[in-house]
Parts: C-alpha cells; sequence; structure tokens
C-alpha cells in the first residue's frame, strides 16, 4: 500500500494533502475488504481533479471490463455499520468481524430476485408522502408542489466535500464486479433505515432512471446518495422526477430551506447533470 500511495502521489505533484489520510484508515480498509474489488485509495486533498480524472477514466472502461465505478466516503464507519447490518444480519460481533460469505450470498440472493417495477415502485413511495402532507395538513398542490422555479444548475458532486476543511473527504473508488448500475445496491445495501428504502425498491428505482434518463449511482456516503446523467432531464419532464426523487427521499425537501419545494427541486434538475439526495 505504501508504494502504490508513493506512486500516486507522484503523479498529483502539487496537490495540498491532508497528510494524515495518505494511508487508509481502519475504517477504510475494513470498507475495502468488504467491497471485495478492485479499489483505489483517495485520500483528503484540497482538488478533486485526481479524483474526478480517476472516475472518469474508469467510467469510460466500464462497460467493455465489466464493473460500475462507484465513489465511497471512505471514513464513514455508519456506512459500515449498514452495508454489515443489511448483508450480514446473524452478525452480532465487531462491525470489522463481518462474514464475507454471508455478504457474498446476500449479493448473489438480490442480483438474483427479479426487479420489482420501478415506476409502481415510485408511485407507492409518491403516494406515501401525499399520505403524510395530509397528516400534516399541508396542501400537496401548493405547500409540496410550489412552482417551477428558482433552482441552480448542478454538474458537480458535492457528497465527498467537507465543509469545514474545504477538502474532500478521504475517498474510495471502487469498480464494482455489477454489469447494471441499479445493481450496485445489491452489492453496497446501505438503505433500509428511517425514509431510505431498501435494497430493492432502490433497484428498481434506479433501473427506472437509469431507462428512463440514463442516471447512474456514482457517489454514495452512509446518508447522500448521487446520480450522475449524460444531459439533464427534459424540462417538460422535471417535475415528474422531482416528484418521483421526493418520494424516494423526502428529506431533500422537508428538511431542506424553508422555503424549499418539489418544483424549486424539479428547476434544478432540468438544468443538472448530477442529482443529490440526503437523508436525515
Amino acid at each position: 500500500m505504501a508504494k502504490v500511495i508513493e506512486e500516486r502521489f507522484t503523479n498529483w505533484q502539487g496537490q495540498d494533502f491532508d497528510e494524515d489520510t495518505l494511508e487508509p484508515s481502519e475504517v477504510a480498509q475494513a470498507i475495502m475488504e468488504y467491497l471485495d474489488c478492485e479499489c483505489t485509495y483517495f485520500p483528503s486533498m484540497k482538488d478533486d481533479d485526481p479524483i474526478m480524472a480517476a472516475y472518469n477514466y474508469a467510467k469510460r472502461d466500464s462497460a467493455q471490463e465489466g464493473f460500475v465505478p462507484l465513489l465511497i466516503k471512505a471514513d464513514d464507519e455508519t456506512l459500515l455499520e449498514c452495508l454489515v447490518m443489511n448483508a450480514d444480519p446473524e452478525n452480532d460481533a465487531d462491525i470489522y468481524e463481518f462474514d464475507l460469505k454471508a455478504v457474498t450470498e446476500y449479493r448473489k440472493k438480490m442480483l438474483s430476485a427479479p426487479i420489482k417495477d420501478g415506476k409502481t415502485v415510485l408511485e407507492e413511495l409518491t403516494g406515501q408522502r401525499k399520505e403524510e402532507a395530509e397528516d400534516d395538513d399541508m396542501d400537496w398542490e401548493e405547500e409540496i408542489l410550489g412552482e417551477m422555479e428558482g433552482g441552480e444548475p448542478n454538474d458537480r458532486f458535492s457528497s465527498y466535500w467537507d465543509d469545514d476543511t474545504e477538502m474532500t473527504y478521504p475517498l474510495i473508488l471502487a469498480k464494482i464486479p455489477v454489469k447494471n448500475p441499479w445493481e450496485i445496491f445489491a452489492y453496497l445495501p446501505f438503505g433500509n433505515w428511517n425514509e431510505c428504502p431498501d435494497t430493492p425498491e432502490l433497484m428498481a428505482a434506479a433501473k427506472y432512471w437509469f431507462e428512463q434518463y440514463g442516471a447512474v449511482p456514482a457517489a454514495m456516503s452512509h446518508d447522500e446518495l448521487e446520480f450522475l446523467l449524460p444531459a439533464p432531464v427534459p424540462k417538460e419532464k422535471a417535475m415528474d422526477v422531482a416528484v418521483e426523487l421526493y418520494g424516494v427521499c423526502p428529506d431533500v425537501i422537508d428538511q431542506g430551506p424553508e422555503d424549499a419545494t418539489v418544483g424549486a427541486l424539479a428547476d434544478v434538475l432540468r438544468q443538472s447533470t448530477v442529482w443529490y439526495l440526503w437523508w436525515d
């Protein structure tokens, strides 16, 4: 590992690093062991150009080589806990002592199961949001949906930035050995808590969004998920997509700014190639 870090450091000369993160932490090592695939570790750095260059290079080769690249927050112990609890539920020991065989069996089970109909799943989740609005005496059309206005374009990942240091978090670029982007969630079952959907729902929604808009899961922490698109969704589809995203991730509106609405999100989506989801 030290030799690999030294080679990369040579390639990243002039970059401002957090030297305390040049070697992967115990959490990062455990996540890479859990991933059980080819991984590249990135220390915390001031400029994400090396990260995005590596991601784009991997994305270029992904289809031919049979993997999907994913950027993962490396020092996220809560993420490791979620992954272990979902894939190895019988584990009652330390999360660092997960059973990789059980994890592998979980992946095989999820990948061999029929995929739910994505549109149906999204409609069901949206229906839950409508019921919640009604229970809270909120007007769906005016207070939740609102007008499609006020949005800013989003074309860069934000989940791996530390606002306090203005540097990236330590990251793992993993080459997830799956054929289809939605199958990432069989490999990394980070959901099934609070309002975050479970693995079958995430797979179904992601499959639908990929087939409709080319959306690919690209960056993940324990409570954040970002999709990358080849182009923004058409303006005439933006409101529908925003409603679907709200169904999957209500916190992006409910825990957002006071004036956050689905319409404002739609105005972001029609201008953006990155979708940002966050669960409280």
